[in-house]
């Protein structure tokens, strides 16, 4: 799932950011109203994660102009604002949910989940590639019917791959996905993953980054 997050709170942004990341989602994360308007223009998301208070404007302007333009994108405001008024504006303009600050990862994930069903109707949750079976909803890894314990950071790295499977996946989109301080970070990730699935599941593509073939 690919989330754009706007919010101007640094700590927050970065929070939430990595939160989403090691939940195995793509988020890209934007300060003001005019990055949010460019990324939207240019790129393909699943879902939209709106501050409300922006220094460049108000997050319910950019909500009404999706709408106005009949943009069905599944949007969850994030706001600390918790009077009535304000989550009844929300969802009047067209949010799909209303989230008050501050709240827990978990309940923001599930949340997530909830909108981009509702969106599209019932999306699979489980992804099998072979005899490996990924479970996004219950972050469960089999081989062969065999449970696979991964961290989260193994868990974010697998699902990417999984997701693009029989594709060469940057080496730079990983880094940058898995939130990594340096490359020999993600090489880490990489060699742990490949000791728990086999080591013929994640293949190296030398100067381009790493691939999971399908059978």
């Amino acid at each position: 799932m690919n989330v754009l997050l706007v919010e101007d709170d640094l700590a927050l942004g970065e929070a939430l950011g990595q939160g989403l990341r090691l939940a195995g989602l793509r988020a890209v994360w934007v300060r003001r109203l005019k990055d949010a308007r460019a990324f939207l223009s240019s790129e393909t998301h699943d879902a939209l994660l709106l501050d409300l208070g922006l220094p460049d404007g108000e997050g319910l302007d950019l909500l009404r102009e999706l709408r106005a333009k009949g943009n069905a994108l599944p949007i969850i405001v994030l706001t600390a604002r918790d009077d009535l008024p304000s989550r009844l504006a929300g969802l009047r303009e067209g949010a799909d949910d209303y989230l008050v600050k501050p709240f827990a990862i978990p309940e923001l994930l599930a949340r997530l989940q909830a909108v981009t069903r509702r969106s599209c109707g019932f999306v699979s949750s489980v992804w099998q590639i072979g005899s490996l079976v990924v479970d996004t909803d219950t972050r469960n890894v089999t081989i062969d019917g065999e449970p696979v314990v991964l961290s989260p950071s193994e868990f974010a790295l697998l699902l990417e791959l999984v997701r693009k499977a029989g594709k060469v996946v940057n080496r730079e989109h990983l880094v940058g996905h898995l939130n990594c301080e340096s490359d020999n970070a993600l090489e880490v990730h990489v060699h742990n993953l490949r000791r728990k699935l086999g080591s013929d599941r994640v293949r190296t593509v030398r100067g381009v980054g790493y691939l999971l073939p399908k059978p």
